[in-house]
C-alpha cells in the first residue's frame, strides 16, 4: 500500500467506523487523556487502512456492541479493536510489522534459504507472535513433511504417473507462500530496513 492508498484508506476508516461509534455517544476511554485518545484514534486509522467497507462497517457494529467502560459508553481499547478487527478481515501479511520483522531478521533469511518460510508464514498467520525455540522445531519439521511430499510427488511425475488435484493445489499453495516470503523480505530490504 503506497502512501495515497494508506491516506486514502484512513481517512475511509475514520468515516465509517469512528465517526459513527462518535455519532452513538461512545466516548474517549477514562483512561486515557485526550491527547492519547486521539493519538489512539489516529493510530487505528493508520492500522485498519487495508480493510475494505464492508467489513469496517461490520467492525463498527461490533465495537458498538461491545463498549468499553464502566457505563459501556467508551471507546474498547485500541488492542481490543485491532483484535476484532484481525478477525474480520486480516491484515495483509505485507502490511505486518512482525512478519516484516521476522523475514529481515536472520530467522527469515535462514527459512528462505533452507526451504522452510512456508511453514514459517502459515505459523505466523496463525499466532501472530514471534516464533519461539519449540514453535520453529515444529515449523521445520511440517516442512520437512512438505518436502517429502514434494519428493515423492517428483518420482510419481518422473514414472509417467500423474498428481491429483489436491497434489497440484498444494504445490502451488507452497510454490505461492514462498514468492510472497520473499516480496515480504524484499520489501523491508527495499525500504533499508535490512
Amino acid at each position: 500500500m503506497d502512501a495515497k492508498e494508506q491516506a486514502a484508506g484512513a481517512a475511509r476508516v475514520r468515516q465509517l467506523l469512528i465517526e459513527p461509534l462518535v455519532r452513538l455517544g461512545l466516548a474517549k476511554p477514562s483512561k486515557l487523556t485526550v491527547a492519547q485518545f486521539d493519538v489512539m484514534i489516529t493510530d487505528l486509522c493508520g492500522k485498519l487502512a487495508y480493510m475494505n467497507d464492508l467489513n469496517l462497517s461490520a467492525l463498527a457494529e461490533q465495537v458498538a456492541s461491545m463498549p468499553g467502560g464502566k457505563g459501556q459508553d467508551q471507546f474498547p481499547i485500541a488492542a481490543k479493536i485491532l483484535q476484532w478487527a484481525a478477525a474480520i478481515q486480516p491484515p495483509p501479511d505485507d502490511a505486518s510489522p512482525l512478519f516484516r520483522a521476522v523475514f529481515a531478521h536472520r530467522l527469515g533469511q535462514a527459512a528462505l534459504a533452507e526451504g522452510w518460510a512456508p511453514e514459517l508464514l502459515g505459523y505466523l498467520r496463525r499466532s501472530r507472535v514471534w516464533p519461539r525455540e519449540y514453535d520453529l522445531n515444529q515449523i521445520r519439521s511440517k516442512a520437512e513433511d512438505a518436502r517429502r511430499q514434494i519428493v515423492r510427488q517428483d518420482e510419481q511425475i518422473a514414472r509417467g504417473g500423474t498428481l491429483s488435484d489436491a497434489d497440484w493445489k498444494f504445490r502451488k499453495a507452497r510454490r505461492q507462500a514462498q514468492d510472497k516470503c520473499q516480496r515480504i523480505a524484499a520489501l523491508v530490504a527495499e525500504a533499508g530496513a535490512v
